[in-house]
C-alpha cells in the first residue's frame, strides 16, 4: 500500500505499524507491519505480481488471517527516474530507514555518471554490511554437478568495504598521479610494473568491518546449530587486508565466543593431548612436521601456542569436549572455489570479504540451479535494517512476458519472514517450493532441462506454490 502523487514524495500513513528494534537487538514486529518494496526493473513487475501473492498467502495461512503485511511501494531504478528524474529518491531511503525491513526486485544500472549501482548504493547508504546468501538445493532442480544435495551453505559476505568501497583512480588522472607519487615516497613504486598509463584501486579492509560481519556469522551458526564457520581469504598474498580479516576473525572468535568455539589448530593440539602426547615439544612437532626447519623464534612461538591452548582451554575443551563446539577454520579463496565443487559437504557457514563472496555466491548458486532460485538479503544486525532482494539481473528482453522464474524473490521473502520471526509462514514457502519442484511444475528455465516437466508462466508458478501451500499440512 502506497500513498504518493506524481512526485517522489511519500506520505507515511500514521495508521500503519512500523517494525522497530528492541533494546536486546530483536525485532518488534506488529501483526500488520509495513514493508516497503521496490518492484524492480525489466522482469521485476512480472516477478513481483507473482511473488506478493505467494507471500500474502503464506502469511494468511500460517496465522489464520490474523496477520497481514501492509505493502508500501517505494521507487528506485527506471520507474523512479521516469516519475521523478532521480534513480534513487531520498524518500525511498527514508522509507527503508523508518520501517527497517524491506524487499526489492532487480534494478538496472544507471546510464552515465553518478551512481554506479543502485544495489550497492542502497547497501552503503543504509550500512547494510552483511550480504546474506543461503545456498540450499531443492530436490529435482537441474544441476551441473553430481551431488547438488551436498550444497547447504550460508555465506556472510561483507557489503561495504573491499572493492565495494569504489575507490579507483583512472589512468593519467590527477588521482592516479598522486597515488604513484605516494608509492614513490613510500619506496613501493618498483612494485608497479608499468608506471605509464596505470590505474589504481584501493581495497580497504578494517578490523571493525571484518569483526562485525564475522560476529554475526558466528552468532548465526550457533543459533542455527550449524557445524562450522570458515573464514575465506587470500591472506597468503594480501597479508594485511585479507590476512587481517582472517586474524581479526580468529581473535574475535577466541575472545567473544571462547566457550562455544574451537579453532582447527586448537583441535590438533587438544587431540594430541587426548591421544596421550603430554610433551609440549612433541605436540608441536605433530601439528607442524616442519618444526626442525623453523628458526628458533618460530619454534618458540609454536611451543608457546601449544602451551597456551592446553593451559587455557583444555579443562573446558579437552577429553573430546571440543568435538561438540562450533568449529572455526579458514581457507584460501582459490582453493575454496575448487572445494565447494569437490567437497561441498565440508562447508557450512562461510564468512568472507566482498569480492570473494561475490564469486562464491554465484558459483554456489550454479550448483543448485542458478541465480534464478538463489535468494539474498542485505542486513545490518546492529540496527535491524534489512533489504531482501532478487540476486539476478533485470533480463529486460523477457519483461512483461509473464515468463521468468520468480523463485529468487519468493525465497528472499522467505528469508525476510524468518528475519521477522514469522517462521511458520517461511516454512510454508519452503514446503510449497519443495513440492512444486518435485511435481515438475516449473518455469521455462527449469522445464527445458527436466524430463517430463510442465512449463508454467511466472504467474502460474505462483499459483502452483499457493495450491501446494494449501495442501501442505
Amino acid at each position: 500500500r502506497r500513498v504518493h502523487g506524481g512526485s517522489s514524495r511519500i506520505y507515511f500513513a500514521t495508521d500503519m505499524s512500523a517494525i522497530s528494534l528492541n533494546p536486546d537487538g530483536t525485532l518488534n514486529v506488529p501483526e500488520n507491519p509495513i514493508i516497503p518494496f521496490i518492484e524492480g526493473d525489466g522482469t521485476g513487475p512480472d516477478i513481483w505480481r507473482s511473488s506478493v501473492r505467494v507471500i500474502d498467502a503464506a502469511v494468511a495461512k500460517a496465522y489464520n488471517n490474523q496477520r497481514k503485511i501492509q505493502w508500501l511501494e517505494v521507487l528506485a531504478g527506471e520507474k523512479a527516474f521516469r516519475q521523478t528524474g532521480q534513480w534513487l529518491p531520498q524518500e525511498t531511503l527514508d522509507a527503508f530507514r523508518q520501517y527497517l525491513v524491506g524487499i526489492k526486485g532487480p534494478l538496472t544500472t544507471p546510464i552515465g555518471g553518478g551512481i554506479r549501482s543502485l544495489n550497492v548504493a542502497l547497501r552503503q547508504m543504509l550500512d547494510l554490511y552483511v550480504c546474506l546468501r543461503p545456498v540450499h538445493y531443492f530436490p529435482g532442480v537441474p544441476s551441473p554437478v553430481r551431488r547438488p544435495q551436498d550444497v547447504d551453505m550460508t555465506i556472510f559476505r561483507e557489503n561495504t568495504e573491499d572493492i565495494y568501497a569504489g575507490i579507483e583512480f583512472k589512468a593519467d588522472s590527477e588521482g592516479a598521479q598522486a597515488v604513484m607519487k605516494l608509492l614513490t615516497e613510500l619506496g613501493e613504486a618498483n612494485k608497479v610494473r608499468f608506471q605509464d598509463a596505470v590505474s589504481f584501486g584501493i581495497k580497504p579492509i578494517s578490523k571493525h568491518g571484518s569483526q562485525r560481519l564475522i560476529r554475526d556469522a558466528l552468532k548465526h551458526a550457533l543459533n542455527n546449530k550449524r557445524r562450522r564457520v570458515t573464514l575465506v581469504h587470500k591472506g597468503n598474498i594480501m597479508k594485511f587486508t585479507e590476512g587481517g580479516f582472517k586474524e581479526w576473525g580468529y581473535e574475535l572468535a577466541r575472545t567473544e565466543f571462547r566457550d562455544q568455539i574451537v579453532t582447527e589448530r586448537e583441535t590438533w593440539i587438544l587431540g594430541n593431548k587426548d591421544a596421550g602426547i603430554d610433551d609440549i615439544e612433541q605436540n608441536a612437532r605433530t601439528i607442524d612436521p616442519g618444526y626442525d626447519m623453523m628458526t628458533p623464534m618460530q619454534q618458540q612461538n609454536l611451543l608457546d601456542e601449544v602451551q597456551e591452548v592446553l593451559s587455557t582451554i583444555y579443562e573446558t575443551h579437552g577429553k573430546g569436549k571440543y568435538k561438540s563446539k562450533l568449529f572455526v577454520n579458514d581457507a584460501i579463496a582459490d582453493i575454496t572455489l575448487q572445494q565447494v565443487l569437490t567437497r561441498a559437504a565440508d562447508f557450512d557457514v562461510i564468512a568472507t570479504m566482498n569480492l570473494n563472496g561475490d564469486y562464491l555466491s554465484d558459483a554456489l548458486a550454479a550448483q543448485i540451479g542458478g541465480i534464478g532460485i538463489a535468494p539474498g538479503g542485505n542486513i545490518n544486525f546492529e540496527t535491524g535494517h534489512a533489504i531482501f532482494e532478487a540476486t539476478h539481473g533485470t533480463a529486460p528482453k523477457y519483461a512483461n512476458l509473464d515468463m521468468v522464474n520468480p523463485s529468487s524473490v519468493i525465497l528472499s521473502a522467505e528469508m525476510m519472514l524468518r528475519h521477522m520471526g514469522w517462521n511458520e509462514a517461511a516454512d510454508l514457502i519452503i514446503s510449497a517450493m519443495t513440492r512444486t519442484i518435485a511435481d515438475k511444475t516449473v518455469t521455462y528455465d527449469f522445464a527445458r532441462l527436466m524430463e517430463g516437466a510442465t512449463k508454467l508462466k511466472c504467474s502460474e508458478f505462483g499459483d502452483a506454490l499457493i495450491a501446494n501451500m494449501n495442501t501442505t499440512a
